[in-house]
């Protein structure tokens, strides 16, 4: 079961909602980057179970994590399509991989974890 905390900035007063680092679901894992070019931190989607359609024609990025979050399970699926970690605005921008204790990507201040997770996803 996948966690997402509430992380926030004690310095700039930034907010993000994100699992920290890897967490893996039934359905789907992410990974939380870094966006060097929007400043911000994101859960990208790394893997997820595939549609026998979506086996034989796969898409070059991974999914957002809402659609993903979203979406109903796939029944009977056992194929699953791995991505590399990308920013969800745009996959040309420049990514670092982020696993708490990490640094706010607007002002560089360790970023402070809530105690309980905001979401649990499966």
């Amino acid at each position: 079961m996948g966690r997402t905390y509430s992380f926030e900035c004690p310095r700039c007063g930034y907010r993000a909602r994100v699992a920290g680092g890897t967490a893996e679901g039934s359905d789907f894992a992410v990974q939380t980057i870094a966006c060097t070019d929007c400043m911000a931190l994101y859960d990208a989607v790394i893997q997820f179970k595939a549609t026998p359609r979506q086996k034989e024609n796969p898409p070059r990025t991974g999914p957002k994590f809402s659609t993903v979050l979203n979406r109903l399970p796939v029944r009977g699926a056992r194929h699953w399509l791995k991505f590399k970690p990308t920013c969800p605005v745009s996959p040309l921008h420049r990514i670092r991989l982020w696993k708490r204790p990490d640094k706010c990507p607007k002002c560089a201040t360790y970023l402070e974890a809530g105690a309980l997770p905001y979401r649990l996803w499966d």
